[in-house]
């Protein structure tokens, strides 16, 4: 059964979308096969590795992030990599991102050496039958997103060149999840000291990520922390995908300790 956190984060990005893209999401939150995916790749996550959230909120607040991050593209006037090449609109663009916003993790109930292929290895049926579902009268376009939906996931974790708008809008959405809520479980497990534990005390220190207009490009992300420690985050986590990503030119990054200096990146 979904947590009380996981219902409002499914009522929020459902009243925020239209179309097809709404469509995806709604099929998506509702998939027993997806629940069973999120909730076993974070119960890896946090109980065997010792890592924080990669499950059903996680994924959710990457969706949501995404969608974010097409508005205020749109709002600028940017065309997607779709659109740009005369196959799709931004609605279509977007569906494929939530796609892969909701199952690029789902890997992680493998493991988390190269989980971003077997994401794409449990996830490429899901996306299909969705696909299928949402655009019955169009197999090319089934076949464009799905593809689409591939890149978003592969290319999640940074480690190899991507290409498209889309899948660099997913990059950084997934790097912009680090509030310390994200941290929450594993911070209060009884262990010993892992490899992993950086992840947790850098994600505890983040107080806020905010996604808004920027002064001199679309997209501005503010982050503010309460302990240094939270720079990890930003610089050996969201820095590196946003560097790794093609919507790096429309992005401006700064962060900060509450009280102190900020730190201009981008």
């Amino acid at each position: 059964m979904a947590s009380p956190k996981e219902q409002g984060l499914n009522k929020k990005l459902l009243n925020g979308l239209t179309g097809k893209p709404r469509s995806v999401a709604d099929l998506l939150i509702h998939d027993q096969e997806v629940r069973y995916l999120q909730d076993y790749a974070n119960t890896v996550s946090i109980k065997r590795l010792h890592f924080n959230d990669h499950g059903p909120v996680h994924m959710r607040k990457v969706a949501l992030n995404t969608c974010r991050m097409v508005d205020l593209l749109r709002n600028a006037g940017i065309p997607s990599s779709l659109e740009h090449e005369e196959v799709g609109t931004w609605e279509d663009s977007l569906s494929a991102i939530i796609l892969a916003a909701f199952l690029h993790d789902c890997g992680m109930s493998v493991g988390r050496e190269d989980h971003e292929v077997s994401s794409v290895m449990l996830g490429l049926p899901i996306a299909k039958r969705v696909l299928q579902s949402v655009y019955p009268e169009d197999p090319e376009k089934v076949v464009i997103l799905t593809s689409l939906f591939m890149e978003c996931v592969l290319g999640h974790m940074a480690g190899r060149k991507i290409h498209s708008l889309e899948a660099g809008i997913l990059l950084i959405a997934d790097g912009c999840d680090m509030e310390k809520g994200r941290a929450r479980i594993p911070m209060m497990m009884d262990t010993e000291s892992r490899v992993g534990d950086i992840h947790k005390y850098s994600a505890n220190a983040i107080e806020s990520v905010t996604l808004s207009a920027g002064k001199t490009k679309p997209i501005r992300i503010t982050v503010v922390m309460n302990e240094s420690v939270g720079f990890f985050q930003i610089e050996e986590v969201l820095l590196q995908k946003v560097n790794m990503s093609p919507a790096k030119g429309y992005i401006e990054l700064e962060a900060g300790v509450t009280g102190g200096s900020v730190k201009r990146y981008l």
